[in-house]
This record gives C-alpha cells, structure tokens and sequence, in this order.
C-alpha cells in the first residue's frame, strides 16, 4: 500500500497568505482559490477590487491543475495552437494560465488557481503561494 500526502490547514492558510501578499506587493486586485487533489474547493479568498467573475474563474482554473496534474497554461497553449477540439473535454473550465498544481514528489496534492490580472501575473501569484511551504 502507498502512502499519500495531503495538504493540512496550516498549509492551506501559508499558501494563501503568501500568494496574498505577493498580489498585494504588485497591486494587483485577484481571487485565490485551493483545491485538493480531487479538485474540490478548500480556500477561496476574493482581494478587495477583485472582479466578481474572478472567483469562478480562479476556482475553475485550480481544479483544471489538479485534475490534470499540469499547470492550466500547457491547455491554453493546445488550444491556442490550433487545437479547438479540446475545449470539448469532460469537466475542464479553467483553461486559461494562473492555475498551478501543488506537486511533492510526483503526487499532487491540489492546486491554487488566481484570476484577476493578466495570465502570467496570476500563475505568479499561484507559484508564490505554493513555494511558501517550500514545493
């Protein structure tokens, strides 16, 4: 039998406050979403000025990542590269860069997705919030 990591609240609350403060350091007014390893929602957290869309946006785009164990940028760059017919697929919303699974030693253990400002700036936000419990 295998043994399989999880994300604990504690690591939850460190990824959001670090990824907050990165938003906040930059100006930049988003909604941070966490999921779990099955793409279920655990932490939604909407900045103040954020776009009301942003927190379905930013939920869709962490379950994408971890489903998919890829950062959501590789499906936005299929389907920008000529490859429609992806968009067709079972229960992928958030299909845009900014979602960014959470890995540890090949096993994902969920994802945060951020949607406010442009694409690469909301995987900048994920990927800081992730590092702060050092993956």
């Amino acid at each position: 039998m295998k043994q399989k990591f999880t994300l604990e609240l504690a690591d939850i609350k460190n990824i959001a406050a670090a990824a907050e403060a990165e938003a906040l350091k930059n100006n930049w007014a988003v909604t941070i979403a966490i999921v779990d390893d099955g793409g279920h929602l655990v932490w939604l957290q909407r900045l103040d000025g954020a776009a009301a869309i942003s927190a379905h946006i930013a939920p869709a785009k962490a379950h994408t990542a971890a489903l998919g164990r890829r950062e959501t940028k590789v499906y936005e760059d299929v389907i920008n590269g000529g490859r429609t017919s992806f968009l067709s697929a079972p229960d992928v919303k958030g299909m845009l860069e900014g979602g960014v699974p959470i890995m540890k030693d090949g096993q994902c253990l969920g994802a945060v997705g951020v949607s406010g400002v442009k694409s690469t700036e909301d995987a900048q936000v994920a990927k800081a919030g992730i590092a702060a419990i050092g993956l």
